[in-house]
């Protein structure tokens, strides 16, 4: 039956009209990381991101973030119509404590297939909205699953994520698991948050080169990152609760 339902999608995929080809990150110029909130955009900002139920930001690159891993906080009466799509060890929640997200159970080829439809729609409205590439969060929800959710569960339901990017025309963004290369999964650039301060900046360039877009959340942080990778990586250093008017800082 997965089988068959697998053939019926590549065939719609196959009969749907092509979508306009991805557009790269533009070059030489900053980022803004606006996720709490849309803000003035300056100037030197050519690259915007922005949540998928906010409007784009006129002239700009436009970045859609979509949580293709966990849920929002504010969605959960929508989730509760999906439960059976929500991870639970021991009939309790799966929740990334940090966020109180709950992890999407992406372990079988059926629940990723389905989340995928329901992300796509959301990917779908993204470019239906103006935006020219999504980010897809929580990559590396499966480090947070108690063991439940393998690396390669993560990866394959990636490649669903991507290749609905891609049939919306939209270029798609990895966000989470620097050590990972991305690349093999159709992701087409990154978003690396605090890649700084981690040490983990240089694994996102190997695998990006210059299609990279780097969030710091502390001063320290930043001036370093600028240092190592303000030539080539557009850089912001943001609040952390990426408010409208909070710090808004580049190289």
């Amino acid at each position: 039956m997965r089988t068959l339902l697998t053939s019926l999608l590549l065939l719609v995929a196959l009969a749907a009209p092509a979508a306009a080809e991805p557009r790269p990150l533009p070059t030489g110029t900053d980022v803004d990381y606006q996720l709490g909130g849309p803000a003035y955009v300056p100037d030197n900002v050519g690259i915007v991101v922005r949540d998928r139920t906010e409007t784009p930001a006129p002239g700009a690159y436009n970045v859609c973030y979509v949580n293709g891993f966990q849920t929002q906080p504010d969605e959960l009466a929508f989730w509760r119509r999906h439960r059976d799509l929500l991870l639970s060890d021991g009939g309790r929640p799966v929740v990334d404590e940090a966020w109180g997200e709950r992890l999407l159970d992406i372990r079988t080829p059926d629940r990723r297939e389905r989340l995928a439809r329901i992300v796509g729609r959301w990917t779908a409205g993204c470019a239906r909205a103006g935006f020219d590439a999504v980010e897809y969060d929580n990559l590396d929800s499966f480090s947070r699953s108690r063991g439940l959710i393998r690396a390669r569960d993560a990866k394959a339901y990636a490649r669903l994520l991507t290749a609905q990017a891609h049939a919306s025309g939209l270029a798609a963004g990895q966000k989470n698991w620097a050590g990972w290369d991305g690349t093999r999964a159709g992701y087409d650039f990154a978003v690396a948050e605090e890649c700084g301060r981690y040490d983990e900046c240089g694994r996102y360039v190997d695998a990006y080169g210059d299609q990279v877009l780097v969030i710091e959340y502390r001063a320290r942080d930043f001036a370093a990152t600028c240092r190592e990778h303000g030539d080539l990586l557009a850089v912001v250093l943001r609040d952390r609760d990426l408010t409208p008017d909070g710090v808004r800082r580049w190289c």
